[in-house]
């Protein structure tokens, strides 16, 4: 199986930062597959929603972890397992708490650096003896860098190799640059949906939270500081984005490993992006000029969003293990 895809070129019909995030949002929604859902009970007493792509046994199995507040029918969800299908392959989207539309048990919810929670839930995938590849976005790619790194060479043991696509790797650089100019528009995006979420755990559980806090909150300084620390175990806002930030730990990763950031992603600012001396052997670096933050349109006009997934299968497929990658469709 060869796969060859060019590096990525923004067209040249959608210019700039901003139009490369939001126009496929807005635009390029693609259906989502007809998943199988299931429903796992997490280690301490809550649960999460899982939507799978299903393939014959043994076949590759493709894990997304997806960004703040998406799902499986996110655009980049929906187009990567539309590949993933077309492959042959499986794959599936576990929903990180309370983002598949049901409110979860715990006062926790997730958080951008939760390895313990990319931890077993690959565990348990792998436990079924297919040959597991992990992809990443934003939070989810966040987290999942988090976790390889910090697991090193047990990780090995569980994936084949991983990828992570726009993940804010210097939180506290993301959190700086989310409050400048238009990028205000997208921090608004995300809090009109954490906010009422949170307020709803906070009238759950009386007094754990700071309710006028968040319901106050028009930053992530301020909701994160009042709901996302001291729900996760993290001292404050400070703490959490220092301690959850996966660029330190990037040197850690023993997996064959894609980190994937455009230059001008709006998140996170190109000088906080890592060079190859700050990486592991095992991780590729690859810093396009454009495609925004989880963006990468192609094609004339109207474009499409098929460069992102034909490069994760490009990156994953030498990394199938033998007997896998001869079994027939």
């Amino acid at each position: 199986m060869t796969h060859h895809v060019r590096s990525y070129r923004a067209p040249w019909w959608l210019p700039g930062r901003h139009l490369q995030t939001v126009y496929p949002v807005l635009a390029l929604r693609p259906r989502a597959p007809a998943y199988r859902r299931e429903t796992w009970d997490t280690p301490d007493g809550d649960f999460i929603e899982l939507d799978w792509v299903d393939a014959p046994e043994g076949r590759p199995l493709v894990v997304l972890f997806h960004g703040l507040e998406g799902n499986s029918r996110s655009p980049y969800a929906a187009s990567l397992m539309h590949t993933v299908r077309r492959l042959g392959w499986a794959g599936v989207v576990p929903h990180f708490r309370g983002c598949d539309g049901t409110a979860n048990r715990l006062p926790r919810a997730y958080h951008s650096g939760d390895a313990a929670e990319i931890a077993w839930i690959l565990q348990r995938m792998a436990s079924a003896g297919r040959p597991v590849f992990a992809a990443g976005v934003s939070l989810g790619g966040n987290a999942l860098l988090k976790w390889l790194g910090t697991g090193g060479e047990s990780c090995a043991a569980l994936v084949c190799a991983a990828a992570a696509i726009s993940a804010p790797l210097d939180l506290t650089a993301a959190g700086a640059a989310l409050r400048r100019g238009f990028n205000r528009v997208y921090t608004h995006e995300f809090l009109r949906t954490l906010v009422p979420k949170t307020l709803r755990k906070a009238q759950r559980w009386p007094g754990r939270f700071d309710a006028a806090r968040i319901a106050a909150a028009r930053d992530f300084d301020t909701f994160d500081d009042a709901y996302t620390a001291p729900a996760h175990g993290f001292a404050d806002v400070s703490d959490y984005w220092r301690r959850a930030s996966s660029k330190p730990d990037l040197p850690g990763i023993r997996v064959p490993t894609l980190v994937l950031n455009a230059r001008n992603d709006p998140f996170l600012p190109a000088h906080h992006l890592p060079g190859p001396d700050a990486v592991s052997p095992f991780v590729t670096l690859e810093q396009p000029p454009g495609g925004g933050h989880v963006g990468f349109v192609s094609g004339a006009f109207p474009g499409h969003l098929r460069w992102l997934p034909a490069r994760l299968v490009a990156f994953f497929a030498p990394h199938v293990p033998e007997p896998a990658r001869n079994q027939r469709r």
